[in-house]
């Protein structure tokens, strides 16, 4: 009897769903965000697809173990406060005697707390209803494994390294947000586990909200892409800086009052409702520069322990790419890997891993690459309705010649949307669920945001650039398979592709190969023979404040509501 491991990450913000078969496979994983359509999909339990995916992936005489992201003891935890009937900052004060130092409001508290509750207390009964609906039986059992240890599994497991270091960072996981492993000989070992609210994903939130932007909907992007229009502002720093220090590799805050007053004269200096982003640029280049302090602080305190030169991150801070291209070459860490999806989503993946090893504890093989095209793929029932949809005398059907065809289009400055197999896991799109342009031109940013993603100016795009050539544009280069990393681009090339080039002279790259993604890689061949330019613009397929399309009526809605000029789906163009 064949044992698949059904992975849930069910942490109120950014949940998922990951299939791992019988021999370690990530057959399937993705976002709940991306069915329903939700940005984020808060409190959004996978239960509607269960049966759909166990037929689609595993065996009907199949053994199910459902992995989740929290720990039993903190399930408990939760039961118990739920049971007594509050879940504000007394009850949990209980456990440690730092939980009280959070930069969240006590009714937030409250209402995350009851979330938590709510997901947890039924992570499973979706999959244990799917496998009666989808095979009549109910061969299922669950396993709960500590938050941080499922972001260290998705990154140690899907990486290249037999041995590394793993740091998780993030906002808050059960009652911790910092956690150190040592990844050996297939097992993960933990060093250390930051407990408390001094958090810096706490503290990154609060950033975001002084520049306008909320946090809960996972606009931290927005200050990334902000900060650069900013400058140092000595007064903002030093505000800052009465918050929190870092001792010994630790981060640690300042009292709750301190806190609270410096907070205040903070806000006092926040975006106003309705002004302009930019009149925010320098608390979000202070903030950025406090974030990567910060991180340095800690990752120089571990480089010095000497555990290993590979270092694996993940978690949410895990997200800021800005920061990830800068590790390298501020510390003597060698190698760097953050996984396709480092945040709470990515968890689905390290819960179900986790359990698998549980099963299999030698079996260990370092992977040279780990797709990230895990998710949905377009029927060929959805295919087909593109064309009686459309029209069948503006839809051609161009196998063997429809990289090429795209190619023409971008160079003849078309904006162009891309479908392609499997959807990407995580929050990049790689070229599977992309919009498309030419780099070379100097409108084409302003173009894009306000013709096709309806999203403020100043917010850059990524190049997506053919391996061999990568050295020739940008110093320091270093693969970047999953978008997770930004470098700068050398000045002699940066002029030649200005549409990717962000005010600071950097970009959020992708690393492609062909065999990482084959038809991509034809798509930007071809369009290198053309111009000489070997990478395209590259931004995913939504517009602001919506999830990566997911369905052909997500993808045909957005194509005749937006600016697109073309869409390719698989062998399919379809022109306006």
């Amino acid at each position: 009897m064949n044992r698949y491991y059904i992975g849930l990450a069910t942490t109120f913000h950014d949940p998922a769903v990951a299939i791992v078969g019988p021999t370690g496979e990530i057959l399937f994983a993705e976002a709940i965000e991306r069915y329903v359509q939700s940005k984020r999909a808060l409190n959004c339990d996978p239960f509607m697809r269960m049966p759909a995916l166990l037929r689609e992936h595993c065996d009907a005489d199949g053994e199910f173990i459902v992995a989740t992201t929290w720990s039993q003891p903190f399930t408990l935890l939760l039961t118990a406060a739920y049971v007594a009937g509050f879940f504000s900052l007394r009850t949990l004060r209980s456990v440690g005697s730092q939980v009280n130092r959070t930069l969240l409001e006590d009714d937030d508290e409250l209402a995350y707390g009851s979330f938590l509750h709510c997901m947890q207390t039924s992570a499973g009964l979706g999959v244990l209803i799917g496998v009666q609906e989808a095979f009549g039986h109910s061969r299922v059992s669950i396993r709960r494994f500590p938050h941080h240890l499922t972001h260290a599994a998705h990154a140690c497991y899907t990486s290249p390294f037999s041995e590394a270091v793993c740091l998780v960072a993030d906002g808050m996981g059960e009652l911790g947000s910092m956690a150190l492993y040592r990844y050996e000989d297939g097992l993960l070992h933990t060093l250390w586990r930051r407990w408390g609210r001094e958090s810096l994903g706490f503290l990154y939130s609060l950033i975001t909200d002084l520049c306008g932007y909320d946090w809960r909907l996972g606009e931290e992007w927005k200050v990334m892409g902000l900060a650069p229009h900013g400058e140092f502002d000595p007064e903002l720093y030093n505000l800052f800086r009465r918050i929190y220090r870092v001792e010994r590799g630790m981060l640690r805050f300042a009292s709750r009052s301190v806190i609270r007053e410096t907070v205040a004269e903070l806000r006092k200096r926040a975006r106003k409702p309705d002004s302009s982003p930019l009149t925010a640029g320098n608390m979000a280049f202070v903030g950025q520069q406090v974030f990567s302090e910060i991180m340095l602080s800690i990752l120089t305190h571990l480089d010095r322990a000497g555990i290993s030169k590979n270092l694996a991150l993940a978690g949410g801070c895990a997200l800021n790419s800005s920061f990830n291209g800068t590790v390298l070459s501020q510390t003597h860490f060698t190698q760097l890997y953050v996984p396709c999806a480092p945040g709470d989503d990515g968890n689905a993946v390290g819960a179900a891993l986790l359990a698998y090893r549980q099963d299999h504890p030698y079996q260990h093989t370092p992977r040279p690459f780990q797709t990230p095209y895990l998710g949905s793929a377009l029927s060929a029932e959805a295919l087909g309705r593109i064309a009686r949809f459309c029209g069948s005398s503006r839809v051609r059907h161009m196998p063997g010649e429809i990289h090429r065809r795209a190619a023409q289009l971008l160079a003849q400055g078309k904006l162009l949307g891309w479908i392609q197999g499997r959807a990407e896991f995580g929050p990049r799109a790689l070229g599977n669920r992309s919009i498309l342009a030419d780099p070379r031109r100097h409108d084409i940013k302003d173009l894009i945001n306000t013709r096709v993603k309806f999203r403020e100016s100043f917010r850059p795009f990524a190049p997506s650039i053919l391996h061999e050539h990568g050295p020739a544009f940008l110093e320091h280069y270093q693969e970047s398979p999953y978008m997770e990393r930004v470098l700068h681009f050398r000045k002699d090339a940066a002029g030649r592709v200005p549409g990717v080039v962000h005010v600071d002279g950097t970009g959020r790259l992708q690393t492609v190969k062909r065999e990482w993604n084959s038809r991509f890689h034809d798509l930007i061949s071809a369009f290198h023979e053309i111009t000489g330019v070997p990478l395209v613009l590259n931004t995913s397929f939504n517009i602001m404040g919506r999830p990566i399309v997911h369905s052909v009526e997500d993808v045909m809605g957005m194509f005749y509501t937006a600016g697109l000029d073309a869409l390719v789906v698989e062998d399919y163009l379809a022109e306006k």
